[in-house]
């Protein structure tokens, strides 16, 4: 009776105008309920099933390119699992990041985010890698991510992994802030049917899986179909920013993941409202990927893969880009005192891009390589101490070979402690925006540079109990050549006049507050200080374009198993104010109860923004979008 007095008590709540901490406590004070209750299992994969201890056994493979356990991982990388965004209610995947608290997310409007750590964060954000499955996905016009053309199917993401901090050691130049590793389920762990659909005030979609096996191969074809609602301003004015967005894909998988064969492919197509024509985003790719255990137990990884994405905006510019890219790695065999790891690749890019007098890039036709070798080796020292350095030379178009080294140093005194720290030189390489934009008031540099970020990092992982862990990271970077805009001749033009440093922390944790209810926390604190190097002629504008970022974010995280068919999960994000522009800081309650109908036959429905009827997240006051209370009901059918 408690139970359904509390679920009451819940949707009431979001009826009103309740603070986002009212809603938060009514998990709190459920508390002794919780405890009290059965320990409630309604599928194999739930949430109480998976203790705080095999959490911290889930294996990563971004911060050494090797699996290792997440508790003994170091760097500052925090996992999303499957589990946590099928509790989310997110739809995309810029909303499941937000999950990730060494993140800053913002929205822009409907389909655009500025997304990067630790400062920097633009609409063109250019110092965070993305991958999908070890495809990069970012823009070689600007070195950054369009967020609208990553439609990824939720329902067959196996894990995120979100690492703040310098990778390119072993990712390449534009990891200096930190790298998304967005890594899909095997197609072997998505065999049969599974059909979702929903919809709501602010958008509505549906999609559909299927997974078999022909051939000696498991495989998996996926489709899935997207429509979003125009934003609006303040008092109400509609913004043309509606989007329809369809993908369809396929995996398949020949033997296992650690000796067999991969290959996959997307096509996506969205339409999206814009003044005065709309724009069209399409692309394709078709992925690759060969491992194999080798006798003297080393192994090899072999991968390819082609990328085509094209952006139609008509009136201002039509853009082709084909990627091409080649990579291996090889893991020697572990032995009691090295892990040694070196590989390397080779990338063709194709730029096909057609502009108007406003907009253009020039030579509008442009073929960008890049091409690199690494080495990694981690080294075993007495007192459960390691140390691990490793270099990446990578040679690209613009200037050439340039030099990333990496020093780490991990002490490990008991299994449930990490402590490390690392010495790291960080690099963002030009791109073509940098070098070869062109407007009649403002224009690239042919002789932009790379920018550096030399970074210091400290931080430890712990599990002091049974049921609680977390881990805390500080840094400082300190960056130089970082892009200036110059005053020209007879315009604007890009150059590296600017020079700084970037000091903050950040930390996360999970408390097993009773079988079925788990808590999780993260916050991050950040200063950025920049200022013009002697010779610039920035009058301010390189500073403010540089990044618009808060000193500060945190969430709080309550999952709930009410019942053997019903969880809560309750999710309070606070983001602090952006400086320039100005944009308030907000506190955002969102909400979500699940209902297991059946084992085959789930419902849910999530509410954002429960607290509040509006905020702001980007942009100048006059023309930015306001982010209303909005709800989603969501049906996943896996018979």
């Amino acid at each position: 009776m408690g139970n359904i007095s509390l679920t009451i008590a819940v949707l009431q709540a979001l009826r009103g105008k309740w603070p986002a901490t009212a809603l938060l406590c009514l998990s709190v004070l459920a508390a002794p309920i919780a405890a009290a209750s059965p320990l409630y299992l309604s599928a194999p994969e739930d949430l109480a099933e998976l203790s705080l201890e095999q959490l911290g056994n889930i294996l990563v493979t971004t911060v050494s390119k090797r699996e290792e356990k997440l508790s003994s991982a170091n760097a500052a990388i925090f996992v999303i699992t499957s589990e946590d965004i099928r509790r989310s209610g997110a739809t995309t995947l810029p909303e499941v990041l937000r999950m990730a608290p060494n993140l800053d997310v913002a929205r822009a409007d409907t389909n655009t985010y500025a997304i990067s750590a630790r400062g920097f964060n633009t609409l063109t954000a250019n110092n965070m890698l993305v991958l999908v499955d070890g495809r990069a996905v970012y823009s070689i016009l600007y070195s950054g991510v369009f967020w609208e053309a990553q439609q990824v199917m939720l329902e067959d993401v196996e894990r995120i992994e979100v690492i703040s901090g310098p990778s390119t050691t072993l990712w390449g130049a534009n990891a200096v802030n930190g790298v998304i590793n967005i890594i899909t389920r095997s197609a072997r762990d998505t065999q049969g049917t599974l059909v979702a659909g929903g919809g709501g005030n602010r958008e509505s979609g549906g999609a559909v899986r299927y997974g078999g096996e022909a051939g000696g191969a498991q495989y998996r074809v996926y489709g899935r179909y997207t429509d979003f609602n125009n934003a609006s301003r303040a008092g109400g004015i509609a913004i043309r920013d509606s989007a329809h967005t369809a993908q369809a894909g396929f995996r398949a998988d020949w033997g296992s993941l650690q000796d067999g064969f991969t290959l996959q492919g997307d096509y996506y197509r969205s339409d999206i409202d814009q003044f005065p024509q709309g724009r069209e985003i399409t692309g394709a790719n078709l992925l690759g990927r060969w491992q194999r255990q080798l006798a003297d137990g080393s192994r090899l990884r072999v991968q390819g893969y082609f990328d085509r994405a094209e952006r139609d905006i008509p009136t201002q510019y039509h853009d082709v880009i084909d990627t091409w890219d080649f990579d291996f790695q090889h893991v020697l065999a572990p032995g009691t005192v090295h892990n040694f790891i070196w590989g390397g690749g080779n990338r063709l890019a194709r730029d096909r891009f057609t502009g108007s007098p406003a907009l253009m890039f020039i030579p509008g036709d442009r073929a960008l390589h890049l091409s690199n070798i690494f080495a990694q080796d981690s080294i075993a020292l007495p007192h459960n101490t390691e140390i691990t350095a490793g270099v990446k030379l990578e040679h690209n178009s613009y200037t050439g070979t340039e030099f990333m080294p990496n020093l780490r140093l991990t002490w490990r005194p008991s299994p449930d402690l990490t402590l490390w720290t690392s010495l790291s030189r960080a690099l963002r390489t030009p791109s073509r925006l940098d070098r070869e934009y062109s407007t009649p008031a403002f224009a690239g540099n042919a002789n932009y540079e790379s920018e550096i970020t030399n970074v210091i990092e400290a931080g430890f992982r712990s599990q002091p109990m049974a049921g609680f862990s977390y881990s805390v990271t500080a840094f400082h970077n300190m960056h130089d050549r970082i892009r200036s805009i110059e005053s020209g001749i007879t315009r604007l033009v890009l150059g590296n006049g600017i020079e700084g440093t970037t000091t903050g922390a950040g930390a996360w944790g999970n408390y097993q507050a009773a079988r079925n209810w788990r808590l999780s926390a993260g916050a991050a604190w950040q200063h950025l200080s920049l200022q013009r190097k002697a010779g610039s002629l920035d009058a301010g504008l390189g500073v403010t374009a540089a990044g618009n970022d808060p000193r500060h974010w945190a969430s709080l995280r309550s999952l709930w198993d009410i019942t053997p068919q019903f969880e809560l999960d309750v999710t309070v994000r606070h983001v602090g104010a952006r400086p320039s522009p100005v944009v308030p800081s907000y506190t955002a309650a969102d909400v979500r109860l699940g209902w297991h109908i059946s084992r085959a036959l789930e419902l849910s429905l999530t509410l954002r923004s429960a607290n509040e009827e509006e905020h702001t997240e980007w942009g100048a006051p006059a023309n930015r979008a306001v982010f209303e209370r909005n709800a989603f009901v969501k049906l996943v059918w896996r018979p």
